[in-house]
């Protein structure tokens, strides 16, 4: 039976809440962001893909789904994550305790818009019958070496080799995960 989109989107939302939970994975992800650009949502459902649904995107399919949700991305979730953490400092009246109610809003606003950028990226992710019987960890490996070349081109200016311990740490903890 072919699953619909919003049961796809259902599954990778809560698949990506799970891996984003495990040890190492969260602080791998957040390099990844700060470091090279990667779009953490992007590189999860990429994970899922491959792991749930044992489908490999290619290079060309992630820049499909990238050029999909950057508008979102860009006009939407950056600016919502930007003011979260520009309220952790200042400026006045924050950082204090009555500033933290309303960025505990702006969070979950942030969390509300990217689960509408995993609904959009469920809606054009490319399904097709899977490749194997089982995603091994370099599978999974050369898949996000591809989410994060591209980001690279686009944002970094770090070599690939400097972010390998996330990459790894990802892996190593999606491998553990679905055992």
């Amino acid at each position: 039976m072919k699953q619909s989109r919003l049961d796809l989107e259902a599954d990778s939302w809560a698949f990506a809440l799970h891996i984003y939970a495990r040890p190492a994975v969260a602080d791998a992800c957040l390099r990844l962001q700060n470091e090279a650009g990667v779009d953490v949502m992007m590189l999860l459902m990429s994970v899922f893909a491959a792991v749930r649904h044992r489908v490999l995107l290619t290079p060309s399919e992630i820049r499909e789904l990238e050029e999909v949700c950057r508008p979102w991305r860009e006009q939407i979730v950056q600016p919502l994550r930007a003011i979260r953490t520009r309220l952790k400092t200042g400026p006045l009246p924050a950082p204090d305790s009555t500033t933290e109610p309303f960025r505990s809003t702006i969070k979950a606003a942030e969390l509300a818009a990217e689960r509408l950028q995993n609904r959009l990226l469920a809606e054009y992710l490319p399904l097709r019958p899977p490749e194997r019987d089982t995603v091994i960890a370099e599978d999974l490996r050369s898949v996000l070496h591809s989410v994060v070349t591209l980001a690279l081109e686009k944002h970094g200016s770090k070599s690939i080799s400097d972010l390998h311990s996330s990459i790894d740490a990802i892996v190593d903890a999606v491998m553990q995960d679905t055992r």
